[in-house]
C-alpha cells in the first residue's frame, strides 16, 4: 500500500497517526500542495477531487477521504481497536468523531484557509470575516469539548479511538497556525488531555 501524503497537513497526519497507532508501516509519497502537485494529471487519476490523503491499495484501487482510509486500515489491521469492537460502541466512537470533524477540525480549517497568508495559494479567494468567525465557532466547541473531558479521560469515553486522533490532529493545526493554546483560554481540561495525546510514540506521524 501507498500513502499519498503531505507533510504537516492535519488530514494526512490523522492517517499516519492512526496507522502508526496500529502499527502499520505504509510506503509514502509526498504530494507538494504549495506547488501543484494535487492538481496534477497523474494525481487527480488518484482522486478527482485533488486532496490528499490518498491511500493506493495493492490491487491498484484508490481510496481517498481519511475516514474511509481509517476504516480500510481497521479492517485489515483489527487490533488494537480504535472504531469500535461492536455496533453499538462503533456508532458511538463515530458519533464523536464525527463531532470532532464537523465542529472543532472543519472551522479550524476554515479558519486557517481564510485568514493566513500562507494558505492563500491553497485557498486563491480568502474570506477574512469568514475565517475569524469560524475561529469562534471552533472556541466554541472547545470549551464544550473541555466540559466533556472534565467528566471522561478521553473524547469518547474510557478508551484512546480515532476520535481522540481526529481532535488531537485538529488542535495541533490550530496551534501551529492559529497559535491557539486551550489552557490560555481557560479550557483547562482540554489543555491537559492534548498534552497527554502528545506524549504517545506516535503523535509526531505525520509531521
Amino acid at each position: 500500500m501507498k500513502l499519498y501524503t503531505s507533510a504537516r497537513a492535519p488530514n494526512p497526519r490523522r492517517v499516519a497517526m492512526f496507522a502508526a497507532e496500529k502499527g502499520i508501516v505504509l510506503d509514502e509519497q509526498q504530494v507538494d500542495l504549495n506547488g501543484g502537485g494535487h492538481r496534477t494529471p497523474d494525481f487527480l487519476a488518484r482522486n478527482p477531487l485533488g486532496r490528499v490523503p490518498v491511500l493506493e491499495l495493492d490491487d491498484g484501487r484508490t481510496l481517498s477521504e481519511t475516514r474511509a482510509i481509517c476504516t480500510w486500515l481497521e479492517g485489515v489491521h483489527p487490533e488494537p481497536n480504535l472504531m469500535g469492537v461492536d455496533f453499538a460502541e462503533r456508532a458511538f466512537i463515530e458519533m464523536a468523531d464525527r463531532r470532532m470533524e464537523l465542529h472543532l477540525f472543519a472551522p479550524i480549517a476554515h479558519c486557517v484557509r481564510h485568514t493566513h497568508p500562507g494558505l492563500a495559494v491553497l485557498e486563491p479567494q480568502q474570506f477574512a470575516d469568514f475565517g475569524t468567525a469560524q475561529g469562534a465557532v471552533m472556541r466554541d466547541t472547545a470549551r464544550w469539548l473541555d466540559g466533556v473531558l472534565a467528566t471522561q479521560p478521553y473524547v469518547a469515553g474510557e478508551r484512546f479511538t480515532i476520535a481522540d486522533i481526529t481532535a488531537f490532529c485538529a488542535l495541533e493545526f490550530a496551534r501551529g497556525l492559529m497559535r491557539f493554546r486551550p489552557g490560555q483560554e481557560g479550557f483547562a481540561h482540554l489543555q491537559a488531555w492534548r498534552d497527554r495525546m502528545a506524549e504517545r510514540p506516535t503523535a509526531r506521524a505525520g509531521m
